[in-house]
């Protein structure tokens, strides 16, 4: 047995969208207002994750929004020779404005704008409750990443942009999230539109076998469930999504995966990092897509 093609087609649809785009207009809306502490200083707000990649399915609830700052930024000078270093630090000095200074902040105007009880201050993020008319949102406070390929000037530098915030626990994070998501927007123009719906079907197939006790919630997040299949070549991305899911996964059963990346291409999708997966988590995933499949 397989599973119907008519199955695979619910399961690619997208989830909810006019809700999670109302509930990141409010706290765009909110975030930037005039009254805030920082509204004199650099910031940028997007979405990331599923509803920013467009691979929300029906029972994701958290809108993920990132709040950068980028007057204030954390730097990776490594690959720069010593003249282009000395030149970098001729030309910026010491932030007077910190990352802890700028969390601290927006809690304290979200708070204000939604409610104390509203917002939550979590080992990464700022969680705001949800309401009837409004999703719940997981709010990634962070500065602004350069991760420089060469500093000759202020006019003449070029780094890769990403974000950089510390964890309660004092862990520091840096990633890339609009690598990520235009890396994955390309991916999906290359696939001949079917990237996206396949990370869709495929999250529809974990929270299934989560809910028949299949397999942990805990097994194959989200975010690495995009990452694998963005490195499935372009051309197992063919035919109806009875044929894309087979071509995708039977590929994936059978390549060498040591080397994938993850869709920033900035760092391994494998290892044993807080921003990597452990390969042998990824072939238990495998396996359970291949019996479902199988035993439908």
């Amino acid at each position: 047995m397989a599973i119907p093609e008519s199955q695979l087609e619910t399961w690619s649809h997208q989830g909810a969208v006019t809700t999670a785009k109302n509930t990141y207009a409010s706290i765009k809306a909110n975030l930037q207002s005039a009254d805030a502490s920082y509204a004199e200083k650099d910031t940028q707000p997007y979405l990331q994750g599923s509803y920013g990649n467009d691979t929300n399915i029906y029972g994701d609830s958290d809108v993920d929004v990132v709040f950068q700052l980028n007057s204030t930024f954390h730097r990776n000078l490594d690959r720069l020779p010593p003249d282009q270093v000395e030149a970098y630090r001729r030309a910026f000095s010491d932030a007077s404005y910190h990352f802890s200074d700028f969390r601290q902040d927006v809690a304290t105007h979200l708070q204000a704008k939604f409610g104390y009880q509203q917002v939550i201050s979590g080992n990464k993020s700022l969680k705001l409750i949800g309401t009837s008319g409004r999703l719940a949102a997981d709010i990634i406070v962070c500065c602004q990443y350069r991760d420089y390929q060469w500093f000759r000037g202020l006019h003449d530098q070029r780094y890769d942009e990403g974000i950089y915030f510390k964890t309660s626990d004092g862990h520091e994070i840096v990633n890339y999230p609009k690598r990520h998501l235009a890396n994955c927007s390309a991916k999906h123009q290359s696939t001949g539109n079917c990237f996206k719906p396949t990370v869709r079907i495929l999250k529809n197939m974990r929270s299934y076998m989560v809910d028949q006790k299949i397999i942990g919630s805990d097994l194959a997040p989200s975010y690495f469930i995009e990452g694998m299949l963005y490195n499935v070549p372009d051309d197992q991305y063919n035919g109806d999504f009875s044929s894309t899911f087979c071509n995708c996964v039977n590929w994936l059963v059978k390549t060498d995966r040591s080397k994938f990346v993850c869709p920033s291409g900035k760092h391994s999708l494998f290892g044993s990092s807080s921003v990597q997966w452990d390969d042998a988590r990824c072939a238990q995933f495998l396996d359970a897509l291949v019996n479902l499949w199988n035993r439908w």
